[in-house]
């Protein structure tokens, strides 16, 4: 039995089939160009194969009440041309199969959260973070997502500046220096006048993003006490999460008790910024066991 994968980012889409063992078994890639361009290219796409369902973890903010006139539509976004696109309408008026509709990080959630399943991991509860462009958060409980009038928008949490970033803006449009205003990889451009990739681990900026990551991870921590927290995305590694759990520490100061930090503060166990796509199979298969 094949199911359908689409992960819709403001840059580009990723379509998949996949088996019942969340095993890819085909997978295209493509702009993000017009609504009406790009969700043809991904009804095209699956009717070359014979698909029982499809999960869709799309960028947004996107309506997931079901009860809403607006369910599956894209909603308030910065992506021009976007805003109010009938996004599951679309799709399920031409292909007329079961579609699983969420947030790209929840997405991504799910995907940690399967995977952890899989690799016999004791797992009820997890939070993923995405660091790249722009930053987002999703929670998995007990095989659920966080939220019920709308999904969570973790990346515009508010923070405690590092007292040598006081001055500094932020990029957030909405917000200034929220949590996607002060660590997303725009803010490199902003503060140091270059990319992320292109500025060196000791530089001191790094430093205040770690302290603003792990204030981040303290606020997953208390406020939902999940078994881990993932973060992903272009502007985390490994050397990055050494940082921002030393910082982590020191705000905690072992208030609560935690597992070992390096298996607590994690990158993401699906490789190939593949957390989504896994998570979308999973999806669309919960769909036809429900």
């Amino acid at each position: 039995m094949l199911v359908g994968s689409v992960e819709a980012g403001g840059t580009k889409f990723v379509c998949a089939v996949g088996d019942e063992d969340y095993r890819i078994q085909d997978q295209v890639k493509f702009p993000t160009t017009t609504p009406k361009e790009t969700l043809q290219k991904v009804v095209d796409y699956f009717l070359q194969f014979d698909i029982k369902a499809i999960g869709i973890a799309s960028f947004g903010p996107i309506e997931i009440r079901k009860n809403s006139p607006k369910y599956g539509y894209v909603t308030k976004t910065p992506k021009p041309g976007w805003e109010d696109t009938d996004f599951v309408g679309f799709i399920k008026a031409q292909l007329n199969l079961p579609i699983f509709f969420t947030t790209d990080v929840n997405g991504s959630a799910y995907g940690e959260y399967v995977m952890s399943l899989l690799a016999n991991e004791k797992i009820d509860s997890l939070v993923y973070y995405t660091i790249g462009t722009g930053v987002g958060g999703g929670a998995v409980i007990d095989g659920d997502f966080v939220g019920s009038i709308g999904h969570p928008e973790m990346g515009h949490t508010l923070l405690k500046r590092h007292p040598d970033d006081i001055d500094f803006t932020g990029v957030c449009p909405f917000h200034g220096d929220c949590l996607e205003g002060l660590v997303s990889g725009p803010t490199f451009e902003k503060r140091v006048g270059r990319p992320g990739k292109d500025v060196p681990l000791t530089d001191h900026v790094w430093d205040v993003m770690a302290y603003y990551i792990a204030q981040a991870a303290l606020q997953a921590t208390l406020l939902f006490r999940p078994d881990k927290i993932v973060f992903g995305g272009g502007v985390i590694s490994e050397p990055v999460l050494q940082k921002v759990r030393v910082e982590f520490a020191k705000m905690l100061n072992d208030y609560v008790l935690l597992p070992d930090l390096d298996k607590y503060i994690v990158m993401p166990e699906v490789k190939g910024n593949g957390s989504a796509t896994l998570g979308d199979f999973a999806l669309a298969n919960k769909l036809l066991r429900e």
